[in-house]
């Protein structure tokens, strides 16, 4: 019979205590698994070590098993890391921040992992695309994120121009998210690109002390200083007027 795969989430950032984001239940089925499936392994340990702080490990650190599963895993390896289950071993996949196969590179192992039967069990925890839908007053009923948009200028302009007008057809949020040492040229982007009263959110560092979160119209934004999201994790929103 295999084993569980559990989707176990991170912090969004450094956070001043693991329970203000993750509930108990989270930690506790953490602290007991002995396999792990992370985009970076030396991360997934530092956020092990944060979880043993309140929830001794079922095992000591350096003989946990974490293997890595990023961009740079080929397809072909995805069947190695779930070997581990299908012998009868449960195992977690742990996102890098926030929740996992969300805006991360888990969801191709989930997919196998119910083509072979093994049981796929998501645990609750923070998401920032959720949080920034949320926090932004657009349209929660009808929403789409569209990962990163285009690097080129050009480019960039004619995909936000895309999305507006979706946004305004079909009344719905568009989401996506930047490198965030761009964050200022894809504000700047999103104002010059948008109609006057299309409602834009930028949304920062959700869940840590130093979150923000504004949501106003282009033209406002046009007026308003900047906020200070340089190189800081930034959900950006927008909906057609």
């Amino acid at each position: 019979m295999p084993g569980t795969l559990y989707l176990i989430p991170n912090t969004l950032g450094e956070t001043e205590a693991l329970a203000n984001v993750l509930p108990e239940q989270v930690q506790r089925i953490t602290a007991q698994l002995d396999y792990f499936v992370a985009e970076n392994a030396k991360t997934a340990r530092a956020f092990l070590k944060l979880v043993n702080a309140g929830h001794p490990l079922a095992k000591a650190l350096q003989e946990i098993q974490i293997a890595e599963l990023n961009v740079n895993t080929p397809a072909g390896a995805l069947a190695g890391l779930l070997a581990p289950l299908l012998a009868g071993r449960d195992g977690g996949l742990v996102s890098e921040a926030g929740v996992p196969a969300v805006a991360d590179p888990g969801a191709d192992l989930v997919r196998l992992a119910h083509q072979h039967n093994i049981p796929v069990r998501p645990l609750v925890g923070p998401s920032s695309l959720l949080l920034a839908v949320m926090a932004s007053g657009l349209n929660g009923q009808s929403f789409a994120f569209n990962g990163y948009l285009p690097t080129d200028a050009a480019q960039r302009v004619t995909r936000i121009k895309e999305l507006e007008q979706r946004s305004r057809k079909e009344k719905q949020t568009q989401l996506f998210i930047e490198t965030p040492y761009r964050n200022a040229a894809m504000l700047e982007a999103l104002v010059g690109a948008c109609g006057a009263g299309t409602l834009i959110c930028v949304a920062t560092d959700l869940s840590l002390p130093s979150e923000t979160i504004r949501t106003m119209t282009a033209a406002q934004w046009k007026k308003a200083s900047a906020p200070d999201f340089h190189k800081k994790p930034t959900v950006f929103l927008l909906l057609g007027q």
